[in-house]
């Protein structure tokens, strides 16, 4: 995935732009992979954990954050030729899932992050982009000391179907970031055409 600063001179027709959507569970590490990845200043809602949330958000395994995204991350990133990609983390606390479905509209596919030491988090993220029928992949961020799970161990914990791709990343990490979404991409691109194929074919 070669991104950088294309010369909108040199652009011939309209620009080109796709959506992937980042979501999973609270603490995951959706801010993390968008701020890695994204060529601008990614544009953050995140406040300040309070007592309003006391009793509501579960802390369990990431006792140490102080913050929360209430609305989205947005981050970009340009290609050759007046292609952008546009990043959109979902908010991860279930109260805010009412924003999901504007997030959502119009997207290519999705990454579900998953923390393989609270794979229960990730499930509402599963099951909302199967009902909406959006392609998804799931990346498992390794978290430093956490243990370490193979890809077909997690389908099991989460009760994927074969052709859903499993990537283990580090959300701080470019590199692992970009195999993230080139992931992401090439699955949606392959679920849509099929599709397609499939809606074309005589009843």
């Amino acid at each position: 995935m070669d991104s950088r600063h294309s010369d909108p001179a040199a652009r011939s027709g309209p620009p080109i732009t796709t959506k992937i959507i980042i979501a999973g569970g609270f603490g995951v590490g959706k801010t993390t992979l968008v701020s890695t990845i994204s060529e601008i200043r990614p544009l953050r809602t995140e406040e300040e954990l309070s007592d309003r949330g006391a009793g509501i958000d579960d802390l369990a395994g990431v006792e140490r954050k102080t913050t929360t995204t209430v609305a989205m991350d947005f981050g970009r990133i340009s290609f050759p030729g007046g292609v952008s990609m546009y990043l959109f983390g979902t908010p991860g606390q279930e109260r805010f899932w009412f924003m999901w479905d504007e997030l959502a509209f119009g997207a290519l596919g999705a990454v579900v992050m998953a923390d393989t030491r609270r794979l229960v988090d990730c499930f509402a993220s599963v099951d909302y982009f199967e009902h909406r029928e959006t392609p998804f992949i799931v990346a498992a961020n390794c978290f430093d000391g956490a243990r370490r799970y193979e890809p077909d161990d997690i389908r099991i914990a989460l009760d994927l179907e074969p052709h859903v791709p499993i990537v283990l990343c580090d959300a701080r990490r470019r590199e692992s970031v970009k195999r993230v979404l080139i992931a992401s991409v090439t699955h949606s691109l392959e679920q849509r055409q099929g599709m397609l194929e499939a809606s074309s074919q005589p009843g």
